[in-house]
């Protein structure tokens, strides 16, 4: 079947490309929604209120911006909207009662089907299975260029760790690096930290103490979605890096012990950081979901639970739901564990993927990282935009895809 060609028959204010696919074949009312058929015999119905506010004319979309213009609580016909259809030179045309006119594009209209998923680049997480190993990418391919931005964040996003490898030892390197990206989430630890044994420390990390595998401040309504840990010396003895994946354990957890599980994800609990400057504090539970039972988050770090606020009954049974899921979080098959060379760098996302650290002897070598945290939505914008240059340069690219992975 013949494509578009590759400029739109009709600008729809939309930057991602969308002149691939099929060709209009016709379209066919019906009562409350319009059937549009492409000539590869694909259907789909969209309503027609769903038509008049997705109209992408001057009028309708600022030309400029893309914003939306037009607003429906204004249009005395949008509730009853039902237009003449009509398919001509290939273009959907749709006139209102009230004379104006709208264009759609076939391939904008195929890409938006209400089963189909556009594929802007961004993966679905996938659960670690036994046996996984994080990806790495040279530091010099991230810098270099789009192709190794575009590993190091699918496997980022994908896998909720990377490895970044043979940067240069410097101070503030890791901030170059997250400035790649959108600007560093500064929380009461600053924009950007330094883990390494410090006196009268505030926090465990700054110890030489081993530390429990734990998300960085669930105590925040919004806590840090990447962290970014840069590697500058690791001379000392121990200290090797613990990761475990969060997401796979709640899943692990959902089939196996539904119960504990349903407990862990119903019963809010406190977090709270206090120091002499700050008292940060929230109420939420250690594992949360989305509204179709997709997990979202897990919040864990057994430091900083504030007091158990439950009836004896009920936190005897949070406890015991709590102790399976931290035990489940030491099992090999959901963890990794390595050591961070000079010149290297692990980013993971924080409200997916636990870490922690072996104990280890400041007396043997120096031990120093640098940190930071970053916001997804300006990695996944990235690779959004690197996604949208790719699909241009590849005219036979599918735009759309019906199939997701997910954690399982």
């Amino acid at each position: 079947m013949q494509s578009q060609s590759q400029s739109p028959a009709v600008e729809m204010s939309e930057l991602f490309p969308y002149a691939q696919g099929p060709a209009l074949r016709t379209s066919q009312a019906h009562d409350k929604a319009l059937e549009i058929i492409w000539e590869n015999a694909d259907s789909a119905r969209f309503s027609y209120r769903w038509l008049r506010d997705h109209c992408a004319c001057p009028e309708c979309r600022h030309p400029m911006t893309r914003e939306r213009l037009y607003m429906p609580l204004e249009d005395e016909n949008f509730l009853n909207a039902r237009p003449e259809a009509s398919v001509e030179d290939g273009v959907l045309v749709l006139r209102w009662a009230d004379g104006h006119e709208s264009r759609f594009d076939a391939g904008w209209l195929h890409q938006r089907r209400p089963e189909s998923r556009i594929d802007d680049g961004v993966p679905r997480a996938e659960a670690w299975r036994e046996g996984f190993t994080p990806a790495h990418v040279p530091h010099a391919e991230m810098m270099g260029g789009h192709e190794g931005r575009r590993e190091w964040l699918t496997a980022l996003l994908r896998d909720g760790l990377v490895l970044l490898d043979d940067g240069p030892r410097e101070l503030e390197e890791v901030v170059r690096i997250a400035e790649l990206f959108g600007p560093m989430r500064a929380t009461n630890f600053g924009a950007r930290f330094d883990v390494q044994s410090k006196p009268n420390p505030n926090n465990a990390a700054y110890t030489a103490i081993g530390l429990e595998l734990h998300t960085d401040l669930p105590n925040w309504r919004h806590p840090p979605d990447i962290q970014l840990l840069y590697c500058l010396e690791n001379e000392a003895e121990g200290g090797e890096s613990l990761f475990a994946d969060g997401f796979a354990v709640a899943e692990a957890l959902r089939h196996e012990a539904p119960e504990l599980f349903l407990r862990l994800r119903d019963t809010p609990i406190d977090f709270r950081f206090q120091d002499e400057d700050s008292d940060i504090a929230v109420r939420a539970p250690v594992i949360e979901v989305d509204d179709t039972g997709r997990i979202r988050e897990v919040r864990f770090n057994n430091w900083i639970r504030d007091t158990l606020r439950l009836p004896p009954e009920e936190a005897d049974a949070w406890y015991e739901a709590y102790l399976v899921f931290w035990q489940r979080l030491r099992e090999p098959r959901f963890r990794v564990d390595f050591a961070l060379e000079p010149g290297q760098m692990v980013a993971f996302d924080n409200r997916r993927v636990l870490h922690g650290r072996g104990a280890f002897d400041p007396n043997t070598g120096r031990r120093h990282l640098q940190g930071t945290y970053l916001d997804i939505d300006h990695l996944e914008s990235h690779l959004r935009v690197l996604a949208r240059h790719a699909t241009s340069a590849a005219p036979d690219t599918p735009t759309t895809s019906t199939n997701e992975t997910g954690v399982s």
